[in-house]
């Protein structure tokens, strides 16, 4: 099943939201785009993930909703 995934990442030095190939903000502060993909993703209907680019270029998993994609499929 396909899953909606809000990526909260830094662009161009700003805290935006990557949603579907498209950036939205930007937010003053990495704490307020994350509120507001959390927010986003508990509006979205079905199943939704929320990741957040740390330091180091690496996505980590922060939220999901609906069915937990963990552990996969057998």
């Amino acid at each position: 099943m396909a899953r909606a995934q809000y990526f909260v990442v830094l662009h161009q030095g700003q805290w935006k939201i990557s949603f579907n190939q498209k950036h939205y903000g930007p937010y003053d502060t990495q704490r307020d785009a994350i509120r507001a993909a959390v927010d986003a993703a508990n509006e979205s209907k079905g199943n939704s993930q929320v990741l957040v680019q740390g330091e180091n270029n690496q996505f980590r998993t922060e939220w999901t909703y609906g069915q937990d994609p963990y552990p996969p499929p057998g």
